[in-house]
């Protein structure tokens, strides 16, 4: 009989280091809590770091319909230079003197890029054009165009904006800036729409993810922490800190847990998930409201 204790079940809020891509992290994390069933929801650039959520056997269920719509950001932009990649791992492709670009031009040109906006995603990104990633193209030297995709950005603030010298010698600004933002928006776009507006050109050269949906940073642990002690957010708990809760009483999540289709309260229509919970306080299931029915999305019961 085996000692060994089971993996654990449920979210792990890194802290990620640079240079690792989100698939390191998730490699790294399957060797600390000794399970290949890790996964994580929604990927943090290699330069960046910050918040990436994980989710650890069982919680890998959860990942897809956690509603992490809102993101928050810290970051870097410098005008005066554009770059391949549209951040600082790109090999630089101009360099213009930004030492003119005064402060009400900025705040007017991120103005511009604030609220609902269609936004250009950076060419070397891993989204598919026409079944390809479009790194995969860049990288190998196609003509190609990415259609715009409609983004929402509720804050775009400039903390302070530094003088600086490239090592090229160009005379450029860097801005310190932080971002709310809607899911799939790229920051290293909006440092690249920014420059470009203000007829500098303009990349990103620094990005801290300080929050994902609920989760912030006060709450993420580094892989060294987590190698130290794994800290681990329980599925139950997980579940209930995002999505609308259901309680049923025992025959009714019996009834659920055997696939029938329950009658599900008028408040839930169109709620989207919906956390089910027992009446001993067990979560039970992921359903969604549809035709005023149940239908499950993932069972944990």
């Amino acid at each position: 009989m085996s000692d060994r204790t089971p993996p654990p079940d449920g979210l792990v809020i890194v802290d990620k280091p640079s240079g690792f891509t989100s698939h390191d992290v998730v490699a790294k994390m399957r060797g600390i809590a000794k399970t290949r069933k890790v996964g994580h929801a929604g990927t943090l650039d290699p330069m960046a770091t910050g918040v990436l959520v994980l989710g650890v056997e069982r919680a890998t269920k959860l990942l897809g319909h956690l509603a992490l719509t809102e993101k928050e950001y810290l970051g870097t932009i410098r005008l005066g230079q554009n770059t391949l990649t549209d951040d600082a791992e790109g090999e630089l492709t101009s360099s213009t003197d930004a030492s003119g670009v005064t402060r009400e031009a900025i705040d007017a040109g991120i103005a511009e890029l604030s609220g609902d906006i269609m936004q250009v995603p950076s060419k070397v990104s891993a989204i598919k054009i026409k079944g390809v990633r479009s790194y995969k193209r860049a990288r190998d030297g196609e003509d190609f165009e990415i259609p715009a995709r409609p983004v929402t950005i509720s804050s775009f603030a400039v903390y302070d904006v530094r003088e600086a010298v490239a090592e090229d010698r160009t005379p450029v600004l860097d801005l310190v800036v932080s971002v709310v933002c809607s899911s799939g928006t790229y920051i290293r776009a909006l440092a690249r729409d920014l420059g470009a507006g203000l007829g500098v050109g303009g990349h990103l050269t620094a990005l801290r993810r300080t929050r994902v949906g609920p989760y912030k940073l006060d709450s993420a642990r580094t892989l060294d922490q987590l190698q130290e002690e794994l800290t681990v957010m329980p599925v139950a708990e997980a579940a209930g800190a995002a999505f609308p809760l259901w309680d049923v009483d025992a025959k009714r999540g019996q009834l659920l847990l055997n696939g029938v289709r329950l009658e599900m309260p008028a408040q839930y229509a169109g709620a989207g998930p919906v956390a089910v919970f027992g009446a001993d306080g067990r979560f039970l299931a992921l359903v969604e409201e549809t035709k005023g029915k149940a239908k499950s999305l993932a069972v944990f019961g």
